[in-house]
């Protein structure tokens, strides 16, 4: 029995730290899933406090599970266990029910679980709980209450630390699919294939046809098979990414810019009236240097029209700005405003607002080789 407590211990406490780190390190990720119950529950009042929401209940997580991993105060934390693994499983119970949210973000975007695998987690996840619980009153104490108690802070501490390191800059892991290195469009693209499917009225068989080679020239068979539906296949749909940018007017300029053979500058700005102006104002002189060697450089924003003409006249902005989905931007730089940076479609770079580069340390980094 005391391997299965040891084996349970384990369990519960990497997953516990495993699934708060992943949340930990992207407390913006965590803040936006936050917002989407909070819209989903009616609790608009509460969307102020997603970001603390997030950044507290990855520390609750990460050092649950230190404390767990350790054996710290085994009667206390198998109580405090029981009750948060409880909490959970009744949560995404009425998630998998009712579908508020489609993904709960359990373990950040590290792993993606549907409703019903995150609830299915959390009944498995009970049984060494539980098993944790009964044993509680036989697991003896190892460490003095300062001992346990200050690891437990320590460690409350450094995380919190990590969770404003990684908001004031970006995730030091990138779970997204805007992540350095990643290409986001298809090279050499295949052509569509469509198919038709058609059924024979006497015996109901079905039958599917590629195009071209459709039977339509017997006539015979036309009379006996009637149409049924048609799908298309289309292996070029690429499932990185689903940005489209268009300009004020609602044309699509999205291969265009996600093309751009050369540096193309993308300035994520998915709130022009949320984002921080001085940032937006500082880019300015960033812009007009790489616009004038040659490189790419546009804002992406979901703002209306009126509000992104108030804020480039209210800060002098000269780059164009172009429309793109608010929840898209989130995911390609957690930062209002972010800066990221393709060539031939490859993610090279990103940058928080807070680390925006100078002109020439971008140049001298990515464009000037070094001499020999």
């Amino acid at each position: 029995m005391r391997i299965v407590h040891f084996i349970s211990r384990i369990l519960v406490g990497v997953v516990f730290i495993f699934s708060g780190f992943v949340k930990g390190i992207d407390p913006l990720g965590m803040a936006y899933r936050l917002e989407d119950y909070f819209y989903a529950w009616g609790t608009d009042w509460m969307l102020p406090a997603a970001l603390s929401l997030s950044i507290l209940l990855s520390i609750m997580e990460f050092v649950m599970g230190v404390v767990v991993l350790f054996n710290l105060k085994p009667k206390v934390n198998a109580w405090l266990l029981l009750g948060i693994m409880t909490f959970f499983t009744g949560l995404t119970f009425y998630d998998a029910l009712y579908n508020p949210v489609p993904d709960c973000g359990c373990f950040g975007d590290a792993i993606t679980l549907t409703n019903w695998q995150t609830f299915y987690k959390n009944v498995l996840m009970m049984v060494p709980t539980l098993l944790l619980f009964a044993w509680r009153k036989k697991t003896k104490d190892q460490y003095s209450n300062l001992q346990a108690y200050g690891t437990a802070g320590i460690f409350a501490v450094m995380f919190f630390a990590l969770s404003l390191y990684c908001y004031r800059h970006l995730p030091i892991l990138d779970f997204m699919d805007w992540k350095k290195g990643n290409k986001m469009f298809v090279e050499n693209p295949e052509p569509v294939r469509y198919y038709l499917t058609y059924r024979n009225s006497a015996t109901g068989e079905t039958q599917e046809y590629l195009s071209p080679n459709y039977p339509f020239s017997d006539s015979v068979w036309m009379s006996q098979w009637e149409f049924v539906s048609q799908r298309t296949e289309d292996p070029n749909v690429f499932l990185g990414h689903d940005l489209q940018i268009l300009d004020m007017e609602g044309n699509d300029y999205t291969d265009h810019f996600i093309q751009n053979p050369g540096y193309q500058f993308l300035l994520t700005v998915w709130s022009v009236e949320k984002a921080n102006h001085a940032a937006l104002a500082a880019v300015e002189k960033f812009a007009l240097a790489a616009e004038a060697d040659g490189h790419g450089f546009i804002a992406l924003s979901s703002s209306l029209t009126e509000e992104i003409d108030s804020v480039k006249q209210l800060l002098g902005l000269t780059y164009e700005f172009y429309q793109a989905d608010d929840i898209t931007l989130k995911t390609m730089v957690r930062a209002n405003p972010g800066l990221l940076l393709l060539h031939n479609g490859v993610v090279v770079e990103k940058w928080h607002y807070n680390d925006f580069p100078e002109y020439e340390a971008f140049k001298s980094k990515f464009i000037t080789k070094p001499t020999e």
